[in-house]
């Protein structure tokens, strides 16, 4: 093995950990998104679960961020709870800052 083929493999590796990483913190993030927006509508504890749940399903129909914002905008509207989308994407934001914290304290344990 040279020198570079120990780079290359390192180099793959952290981008597989990181691509991991991001993924997890972006489930965790549309779970906490969904019990929030759970939260407003007034469901019940067993119904924001599965709401939750809903919410990370939700986002793999298409890439980025527009069907977890479709969904909760629809169903939160639906709900008579008013919101905007601008309100969403930046209660995602939030989201994902905690979202992060929880991955990073639970992989540090």
């Amino acid at each position: 093995m040279t020198t570079f083929d120990d780079r290359e493999r390192a180099f793959e590796t952290k981008f597989a950990h990181d691509e991991e990483m991001n993924f997890r913190i972006i489930a965790r993030r549309n779970r906490l998104m969904g019990q929030w927006a759970a939260q407003k509508m007034g469901l019940s504890e067993v119904e924001a679960e599965a709401y939750a749940k809903d919410v990370v399903r939700a986002d793999f129909e298409s890439a980025g961020d527009d069907d977890v914002v479709r969904k909760l905008l629809g169903d939160l509207t639906g709900a008579n709870v008013e919101i905007d989308e601008s309100a969403i994407r930046q209660a995602l934001d939030h989201k994902f800052v905690d979202a992060r914290r929880q991955i990073i304290e639970q992989t540090n344990l």
